[in-house]
Order: structure tokens, then C-alpha cells, then sequence
């Protein structure tokens, strides 16, 4: 679409997913408008929206932001699904489901994300493609609201829907961790970690509930949207994403400090870590723990970094940046935002969600092979021999202590998968019953404890009688 030109309606076939009813754009008339054309379950796209929440908190009566989510998955075509997904960030602006991608053809869209932007007349002013570019959108919004010309009607306002999840003691868990009798769940939508007994009894929480990067005692301090957990004696290890960080629980005393991160998005430089809250990392999904290094992947950058604790320092195992499915060592593989790891001696397990693959990297010279899947556009749900089975956007694996199996959580599919480790096949447990997008996983014992994400719940399922049981924390 040219710029200068007006904007489009609306097309009749956006469902509106926290809005009391359908947009049009008389109602953004006398602000500028950013149209951001995202994938709710892309990292790029979630950076994108959270900054533009913020630049919309910096602007409120100047800027509107409206989100249109355009799917990419096949199971991503469901109102329901998406509403889920963003529901995990509690955006306050209004967000279309856009099916059909109707109004992605209308902005000749060819990227996630895009974003938009319409000058105080509805006329179509400019578009960035591509994440990380909050300061040039800033000052283009600056520039437009500077040209606006001063209106005496106020347009209807937009009526945001109110509701939404249910309230329960869980809120999109995710990450998990076993511990000898204790079970820790990373409540990622009350930012926090709980530590349970094997029954679901809360013994302790981590975090004050609330959102915020504050290290100290446990009731203190603070998570934003905690994911991955790994642990090693008395120490948890978290992928902290909204903080963009890495923390870390003692778990004698309880208290948290940041092993590293910054607080913001960025690729680091490898080396030696002087002061490790100054190190940028990409929304850390995963870490993983093996021979006393610490692993962590970086859903942002499309990257597997290595930390040595001992003498603090950053290095690369692999990834170029560049979202895709390609093998190579270090910098010459690319991985399809890398969202779960599994270390095991000197090897590493990297689930990518977006490129619907499992994929290996040698922790000593960085080569990366493709265990599973094809490209970054090939899914679909299929078991058999590794060359023919689909997996679709999976959000976490973990390795069978007992046995060489690693366990797969194909959230897209809603399944639980297992893949015989040497060259065995990919194969979907059947569960008495459907599960809601899982997106974490351990394992010990001969039991799988699956976080089931969308259903708020975390499950046990027990592979010697096949039995799946509710864990009822903090009930």
C-alpha cells in the first residue's frame, strides 16, 4: 500500500479479541496509529508488542496501538488459541485475529512483525519490518504527532473487554524442574516459581507475584514471566524472559540474585563477564546444566550461548541469528527460535518452536545436526522414521534419566511425543484426554510431569500403567 494513502476499513472478517466489538477506524482519528502485524507465538512479534506497550504508556493520549495476529501455524487459525497466547502478556490495547490474513493483504504485509503507521488522518505514513526498532518508530510517531492539526470532536472510544482467564492458582505454568520429593513450577502470568511436594502442596514461592527485576529474599524480590527451570543441589536455575535474564534461587536460604542479564534485549559479546547485570541477552527461554556449565537459549537471537559459572564468562555454542533450520558449527547453523534445552554430557538438545525441529549441538565444537524436522516451514503431526515424522511449534523436551528417550511437548498438536534417542522413532503417547498447548516438561522415575499451559494446570502421567492425574497445587 502506498503511504500517504488512507487506510483501509476494517474487513467484517477480524474476530476482536478483547474488544466489545469490531474496530473501525473513525475511532483512530485525531491520534497517530501504529498497526502492528504480529504472530502471538513469535518472540520477535511478543518484543515487538511490549514495546509498544510502553511507548504507548509514554503517549497515551497521542498513540494508538492496535495488534493484528496473523497466524502461521495451522492450530495458530484459532480464535481461541491466539487469545491464549497473547492473553500471557496482558496487553491493554485492542488485538484482531486476522484468519484469512485479509487486512495483510490489504498492507501488502510480507513479514513478521511490521508495524504501521497512520498519521492522525488515518493515511497510511510508514511501516518498519523487523523487530528492535523502537527508537526509530518513537521518532517517527514524534514526527506525526508533531504534524497533527488539533481536533475538536473526540472519536467514540474504544471499549476494551474485560474478564478473560479464569482465576486459579496457576497461570500459563511452563518450565519445570524435579527435585529428590520436590517439584518446582515456573507460574509464568503471576511471575513467580513455586516449590511443591510430588503431591501439589505449595511449600514455598519464590517472588512476590507482582512483575519486576528485584533480587533479595524470596517474598522481595521479583520475575517478569519466568520460563525454563534447571537445578543442581540447592541451586535453581530460571530463564527469566520478560527480564531478559538469567536468575538464580538458593534454595537453603531462598534468596534470588541474577547470574546475568541486563533487563533488555540484545545479543551479547562473548568473554570474560565483569559485571554480569550489564550483558544484554534475547528473551532467555531455557537453560540446562550439564558438567557444571550452564547453557542457555536465547529465543530472540536464535542462539545457544554457554556460561561458565566458575569464572564468569559468555560464549557461543551456536546460531547465526537468522530464524531458520540450518546445520553447521557455531555461527554456520541457525536455529528457528530455540525455546528448550537438554544438556547431557557434552551434547545439547535444542527444541526450536518455530522451526517445529529437535535439533543436537556438540557442546565442544559447536556443530549443530537436525534431529527432527525439515525447515522453518515444515510441520505437521506425523510419527515414524525421523525423515518422515512432523512435529508443530513444540515448546519443550527433556531427556528419560532412565532410559534414552527424550520427551517432546508438541503444543501445536497438543500431544506429548516420545523419540528413541540412536536412530528410533518418533511416536505420540496416547493420553486419556487432549492437552492445552503444554510448554514444559520433566522427567524422573518413570513419570512425565507436563505443565499444560492453556488449561493452567500441571499433569503427572505415569508411563508404567498409563495413567494422567491432575497435580493440584496450590488447591
Amino acid at each position: 500500500m502506498d503511504a500517504a494513502a488512507l487506510a483501509p476499513e476494517f474487513p467484517p472478517g477480524l474476530e476482536w479479541l478483547n474488544t466489545t466489538g469490531p474496530l473501525r477506524m473513525s475511532q483512530l482519528l485525531g491520534r497517530v496509529s501504529a498497526l502492528a502485524f504480529v504472530n502471538a507465538g513469535s518472540a520477535w512479534c511478543t518484543q515487538t508488542l511490549v514495546d509498544l506497550g510502553h511507548l504507548r504508556n509514554r503517549h497515551p493520549d497521542r498513540l494508538n496501538v492496535v495488534a493484528v495476529n496473523v497466524p502461521r501455524f495451522d492450530h495458530e487459525r484459532e480464535p481461541r488459541r491466539a487469545g491464549k497466547r497473547l492473553a500471557r502478556n496482558k496487553f491493554e490495547f485492542p488485538v484482531a485475529h486476522d484468519a484469512d490474513w485479509a487486512l495483510w493483504q490489504h498492507y501488502g504485509i510480507e513479514a513478521w512483525p511490521t508495524v504501521v503507521l497512520l498519521d492522525a488522518e488515518g493515511r497510511v505514513r510508514d511501516r518498519f519490518v523487523g523487530d528492535g526498532q523502537l527508537r526509530e518508530i518513537d521518532a517517527a510517531v514524534s514526527r506525526l504527532q508533531a504534524e497533527a492539526t488539533p481536533r475538536s470532536f473526540n472519536a467514540e472510544r474504544v471499549e476494551m473487554r474485560r474478564g478473560g482467564e479464569p482465576m486459579l492458582p496457576l497461570r500459563f505454568p511452563v518450565g519445570l524442574a524435579l527435585s529428590g520429593n520436590y517439584l518446582y513450577v515456573a507460574d509464568s502470568g503471576h511471575h513467580r516459581v513455586l516449590e511443591c511436594d510430588l503431591s501439589g502442596r505449595v511449600l514455598r514461592q519464590f517472588g512476590s507475584g507482582g512483575s519486576g527485576f528485584i533480587d533479595g529474599p524470596m517474598e522481595l524480590a521479583a520475575f517478569n514471566r519466568p520460563h525454563g527451570l534447571c537445578i543442581e543441589r540447592d541451586t535453581l536455575y530460571i530463564a527469566d524472559t520478560g527480564n531478559h535474564a538469567v536468575r538464580r534461587i538458593q534454595l537453603r536460604g531462598g534468596d534470588i540474585d541474577t547470574v546475568v542479564g541486563a533487563g533488555r534485549p540484545g545479543t551479547p559479546k562473548e568473554g570474560p563477564v565483569a559485571d554480569p547485570r550489564m550483558v544484554a541477552l534475547d528473551q532467555p527461554r531455557a537453560v540446562s546444566l550439564a558438567a557444571g556449565t550452564l547453557y542457555i537459549a536465547t529465543a530472540g537471537d536464535n542462539r545457544v550461548w554457554r556460561f561458565d559459572l566458575g569464572a564468569p564468562g559468555l560464549s557461543l555454542v551456536a546460531g547465526s541469528g537468522q530464524l531458520a533450520i540450518a546445520d553447521g558449527v557455531r555461527d554456520a547453523a541457525s536455529f528457528a527460535e530455540p525455546s528448550s534445552l537438554a544438556a547431557v554430557q557434552q551434547a545439547v538438545y535444542v527444541c526450536d518452536a518455530a522451526g517445529s525441529a529437535v535439533r543436537s549441538a556438540s557442546a565442544v565444537t559447536g556443530k549443530v545436526t537436525t534431529v527432527l524436522g525439515q525447515d522453518a516451514w515444515s510441520h505437521g503431526n506425523a510419527d515414524g522414521a525421523r525423515a518422515d515424522a512432523r512435529l508443530q511449534q513444540p515448546q519443550a523436551i527433556a531427556l528419560d534419566p532412565g532410559s534414552p528417550v527424550l520427551w517432546i511437548a508438541d503444543s501445536g498438536n497438543d500431544s506429548l511425543r516420545s523419540l528413541r534417542l540412536g536412530g528410533g522413532e518418533l511416536t505420540t503417547v496416547q493420553l486419556p484426554q487432549r492437552l492445552h498447548s503444554p510448554g514444559g516438561l520433566a522427567v524422573a522415575d518413570g513419570v512425565v510431569w507436563i505443565a499444560d499451559t492453556d488449561a493452567h494446570a500441571v499433569l503427572r502421567y505415569d508411563t508404567r500403567d498409563g495413567s494422567l492425574k491432575h497435580v493440584p497445587i496450590g488447591e
